[in-house]
């Protein structure tokens, strides 16, 4: 019966206890016994649990007995952080309500505002949870004052709990029972499913997890993904609890697993709709779209016999995740790699964290770089991610870079130092406003890519870790930026090639050609390292050569003995100047990554 199903998120800034709450609510409904339960049950990832944030959407049907009925509520545990901002929204659209989970001792934080946004444009009943109560500097008033100031949602029906305790979780469980909508859906209509998220098994191909709203469909039947108008048979129903649990079918309300013998996970995208071959519906889910990188770096092995095993395991992330993008690229200094293209700056450190802990490589990662849109003279508009790709100067028309909108909340004694650090990063301000006596929320809009390097840090340190950050994609807007070029011994070394704003060159060149100067090992020649903007030099260093004494076997004697010696000397150099390759260690390219931007 639709009339006793009801579908939920819980969404929650990092760190607010959200994965707890799903702990204590599996616990509750007694879905696994207390042998079988683990702290953060539904994080499967080491790196989820490691950062305490969510990466990959999971489900759980929760079976929960209220006034003599019996009730199903399917969970459905979003991506906590903005780079998964599109998962984030398709989980929501599955469900009809969710729970906003905020910390009594941080209050409202700035993805908080963001994923009660989200809720909010979807329509969803939003139940407010103001959790860890049960600590000593939780105080319930002041967040209540922040949820409705801030977020315009009535707070004085808000669920104080603590979710590490299991204080008033019961009162959750009422709650969603009492205040979340059942699902609609017509059984008679075309089958309608959404896809919400999906993952490779090595043995069964691709798993997806569906909310169906319309219709119903069975093992055996033929389905079809509605973008791609490819067919398949499916092999296997089921829901988690989070166990696995195998159904003969699915219908309208209901949130389940597929399994249909599919090998490329790019063929079940978030987001698409599913439906019967033989019966589709004319009714797709609107705002369906293919994730696209913004952010992308090169990645290289440490050690050149690893390559192979790289390729290996950046094939199983992307089997894993869609959006994850992967090209061959060779440099010069670290030899063979992979360029690559992310979601954002998260899902870059943790594809690298995922490497080095799961599969045991020593990688390095170039300086990160984001995707620009040149309009060429001649009218057409290319993209690039590479500043090597950037065409020459006389034909560039103009050049688009990606802008987000940034919410950053602080303690107001800092806002001071924040906004100089956004001012210095090419931000503008849009709204600057108290929702509390001491806590302000500042939103700009700034370039992706004056956040991609050391942003958060700073951040956090100007604020001394008190201020939260979200941001969310903003479209493209024309920039006044250039490409600077690096050159060791008037070589041009494409691996040090950045894409920068005019203004700032001068800056970055002598920062960069600095960090170069302390990494690169001196050589037995002198090293010129020279940055250049439009075929014309803005910066230099040298590295002096490594000096050997000639001398030190004359014990006196005639000077122009001497004088011979320097001079062979002095000629050797030269020839050493003109033929001799610098070598560049890969700590280089690491330390370029730390551009200081004071």
């Amino acid at each position: 019966m639709k009339s006793n199903i009801r579908n939920f998120s819980i969404i929650a800034h990092i760190d607010h206890g959200k994965s707890t709450l799903a702990d204590r609510l599996i616990e509750l409904t007694g879905a696994l016994s207390k042998r079988e339960m683990k702290q953060q049950v539904l994080d499967n990832l080491e790196v989820e649990r490691k950062h305490g944030i969510t990466v990959k959407a999971q489900t759980a049907r929760l079976k929960y007995s209220y006034n003599g009925n019996e009730y199903i509520l399917n969970m459905i545990d979003t991506p906590g952080h903005v780079d998964f901002g599109y998962e984030v929204s398709k989980s929501l659209k599955a469900c009809e309500g969710c729970l906003l989970v905020v910390d009594a001792t941080q209050g409202v934080e700035a993805q908080t505002i963001a994923n009660a946004y989200l809720a909010i444009d979807n329509n969803l009943e939003i139940i407010p949870v103001i959790n860890k109560i049960d600590l000593p500097s939780a105080d319930v008033e002041k967040t209540k004052r922040e949820i409705e100031d801030a977020l315009g949602i009535d707070a004085s029906t808000a669920i104080e709990i603590s979710a590490k305790t299991g204080e008033n979780v019961e009162k959750v469980l009422e709650a969603i029972i009492e205040r979340i909508p059942h699902p609609k859906g017509n059984l008679n209509e075309p089958l309608r499913a959404l896809v919400i998220d999906s993952w490779y098994d090595n043995y069964r191909g691709v798993v997806f997890i569906v909310r169906v709203f319309d219709g119903e469909f069975k093992v055996g039947d033929k389905i079809m993904m509605y973008s791609t108008k490819k067919e398949y048979e499916v092999e296997e129903l089921g829901y988690f609890t989070p166990k696995q649990v195998k159904v003969d079918g699915l219908s309208a309300g209901e949130v389940g697993y597929v399994i249909a013998n599919i090998k490329n996970i790019k063929e079940a995208v978030v987001g698409d709709t599913l439906t019967l071959s033989k019966n589709p519906t004319t009714k797709p889910f609107e705002g369906f779209q293919k994730p696209k990188p913004f952010v992308f770096a090169g990645l290289y092995p440490t050690n050149p016999e690893d390559y192979d095993d790289l390729a290996e395991a950046l094939e199983k992330l992307q089997l894993n995740d869609a959006s994850l993008t992967v090209e061959k690229e060779k440099s010069d200094s670290l030899g063979f790699g992979f360029r690559c293209g992310f979601l954002g700056v998260l899902s870059m450190n943790i594809t690298k964290e995922r490497l080095e802990e799961e599969f045991d490589l020593d990688v390095v990662m170039t300086t990160p770089s984001v995707l620009y849109k040149v309009e060429k003279t001649n009218s057409e508009i290319i993209e690039i991610s590479n500043p090597s790709q950037l065409p020459p100067p006389q034909t560039i028309k103009a050049i688009y870079e990606p802008m987000v909108d940034a919410e950053i909340i602080t303690p107001s004694e800092f806002v001071g130092n924040l906004i100089k650090l956004l001012q210095d990063r090419r931000g503008n301000q849009k709204e600057l406003l108290y929702i509390a006596q001491d806590r302000v929320l500042l939103r700009y809009r700034l370039p992706l890519s004056e956040i991609l390097v050391d942003f958060y840090d700073k951040l956090k340190s100007l604020s001394r870790g008190y201020a939260s950050f979200d941001y969310e994609f903003a479209g493209f807007e024309k920039a006044d930026l250039t490409k600077l070029i690096i050159l060791v011994n008037s070589k041009e070394i494409d691996s040090f090639s950045l894409i920068v704003p005019k203004e700032k060159a001068y800056r970055i060149a002598r920062e960069v050609l600095k960090n170069l100067k302390q990494y690169i090992p001196k050589q037995l020649f002198e090293v010129r390292l020279q940055a250049k903007v439009g075929g014309k030099i803005i910066a230099k260093e040298t590295i002096g050569a490594l000096r050997k004494d000639v001398l030190a076997k004359c014990y006196g004697g005639d000077i122009t003995r001497k004088k011979k010696l320097l001079e062979k000397q002095k000629e050797g150099k030269k020839r050493l100047k003109k033929l001799g390759n610098v070598s560049i260690s890969k700590e280089a390219f690491i330390k370029l990554m730390q551009i200081k931007e004071s």
